[in-house]
């Protein structure tokens, strides 16, 4: 009887074993399967806030802020690649200020973020004590990094940008799960990238002129409307240059419209060198300019109609060309609210100065 009851005490014990590997299975699959809920909520949220997101600006904040909710770190930062520079700048950082972060550029190569962008592949440091290849300063301006994640943004084969994650809010490493995650985001994201380029470039397209790449008189009409609304709030004024080229046509005449597309080019040109930047111009149609000069009256709009004036006098069109022509423009100016009450008549009596001047000779500057 005794030897019966030592050899069923063992086969308790397997049992009780089995039902405690049992039970610590079962945790697992369970804590793995609420990971991997919450990862898919997460990337359900990311897509639905990216379809709603097109513009780059929007994206990039989409992405960021995606990633530290999924990761819960203590800083972030975004680097975009300068391409005509081969360096990386900081877009967007979280942790250190910005105003620190602007003044940091790293070459191609350079630094983690820079190796990342040149190498086009992910980075993960779990512990800097126990790899050689960078240091934690490295990544200033973040401060006392432990374990960092530094992954490419890769849109059309090409790197435009490097994400920065720095230490994990629990203190935990960072580890393949981590990067295996924000990977995922980041191909997800680059799609998203791409269809904001295009979406930008549709933009320019229904607002910019083709040849000049001036704004088109779309676009005036929407920014005239606005800043109407502007000078009425607050009580500003505002005002309008309306100029067209003296005896273009000679030009197209004599040595042909692809030479007259050229001199607008010109045209288009000295306008963006002789204006603020608050000034906004765009090509009415033909040879005619309109420049919209917000919180400015008549008197300084007269003042940056004579300084454009002047530019056309000193420059040699079509030099390249061999051509060294001389061009001259008219000037027609109007206000709001001294002048015109409302946007179509600002451009109406703008206009009407403009043709008043090509009356008197051209090469002159009229005002309402």
């Amino acid at each position: 009887m005794k030897k019966a009851k030592t050899e069923s005490k063992p086969k308790r014990l397997r049992k009780s074993d089995d039902a405690g590997l049992l039970l610590q299975e079962n945790t697992r699959l369970k804590q793995e399967l609420r990971r991997r809920t919450k990862e898919l909520s997460y990337f359900i949220m990311f897509g639905k806030a990216l379809s709603s997101a097109l513009e780059f600006e929007k994206v990039l904040r989409v992405i960021m802020d995606t990633a530290r909710k999924m990761l819960r770190c203590e800083s972030w930062s975004l680097l975009l690649v300068d391409a005509p520079r081969k360096e990386l700048y900081f877009k967007m950082v979280k942790g250190p200020t910005m105003k620190l972060a602007k003044k940091v550029r790293y070459k191609i190569g350079e630094g983690p973020a820079g190796w990342v962008a040149e190498q086009g592949k992910p980075l993960l440091i779990p512990d800097f004590s126990s790899q050689w290849q960078f240091q934690p300063k490295e990544f200033h301006p973040h401060v006392e990094a432990r374990t960092a994640l530094c992954l490419p943004i890769i849109s059309k084969k090409k790197v435009i940008g490097v994400i920065q994650i720095i230490n994990r809010a629990d203190e935990t490493p960072f580890d393949e799960n981590d990067l295996n995650l924000l990977s995922k985001l980041v191909d997800q994201a680059a799609l998203a990238i791409e269809r904001s380029e295009l979406y930008k470039k549709m933009a320019d397209l229904a607002s910019t002129d083709d040849l000049t790449h001036l704004y088109n008189i779309r676009y005036l009409d929407r920014v005239l409307e606005m800043e109407i609304k502007r000078c009425k709030r607050y009580s500003i004024s505002l005002s309008l240059i309306f100029l067209d080229m003296d005896f273009f046509k000679l030009v197209n005449d004599q040595h042909g419209h692809l030479m007259g597309s050229q001199v607008l080019v010109e045209v288009a040109n000295i306008l963006n060198n002789s204006l603020r930047e608050i000034d906004i111009v765009a090509r009415y149609g033909g040879d005619e300019f309109v420049v919209v000069l917000p919180e400015t009256n008549v008197e300084i709009a007269g003042r940056i109609a004579r300084r454009i004036r002047n530019a056309f006098h000193s420059y040699e069109f079509l030099k390249k060309e061999g051509l060294s022509l001389h061009l001259t423009a008219s000037f027609g100016i109007a206000g709001f609210p001294d002048q015109a009450k409302n946007k179509t008549e600002l451009i109406r009596l703008a206009d009407q100065a403009m043709y008043r001047a090509k009356v008197m000779g051209r090469d002159k500057i009229f005002l309402a």
